[in-house]
């Protein structure tokens, strides 16, 4: 399967976008998507983006019927929070720095958002994710944070 990295940098944001806007985990979002439709929003990523993310969002939480969740890591942030494209960056980046068959794409963005560095990343009162692309790769390899 080919895959355009924007299109897998504005799914990532989506669902760092919709997480924050129900409070949920960001694997709860994924967990809402069949493969099928992982594949549906990667591919129409590249329209969407002109929507703006309010109107893909509650497309979103109608189609994949996301509920509210109680896991609110912006309210809880003492700093300045990061956008959601920045995060959505750093998802992205995790992804493309680990996935080792683009065949695997989507059961490879399952396993990330299922892995422990996603918490860690929306936990903004630490410093994760902003760490250098490199740490975070060989931390979610390692299966726990490095020192």
């Amino acid at each position: 399967m080919k895959f355009n990295k924007d299109d897998l940098f504005y799914f990532c944001s989506m669902v760092e976008f919709v997480a924050r806007i129900t409070k949920n985990h960001r694997n709860y979002i994924i967990s809402k998507m069949s493969d099928e439709q992982i594949l549906h929003e990667l591919d129409v990523a590249s329209v969407n983006h002109c929507l703006s993310f309010e109107q893909v969002c509650d497309e979103w939480i109608d189609t994949y019927h996301i509920e509210n969740g109680k896991y609110d890591s912006v309210a809880d942030c003492k700093y300045k929070v990061p956008s959601y494209t920045a995060i959505g960056k750093v998802y992205q980046r995790l992804i493309l720095d680990t996935l080792t068959s683009e065949n695997q794409l989507v059961q490879h963005i399952r396993k990330i958002f299922n892995s422990f560095i996603i918490d860690e990343i929306t936990w903004f009162n630490s410093n994760v994710y902003y760490s250098n692309p490199d740490y975070l790769r060989c931390s979610y390899l390692e299966g726990k944070l490095l020192n």
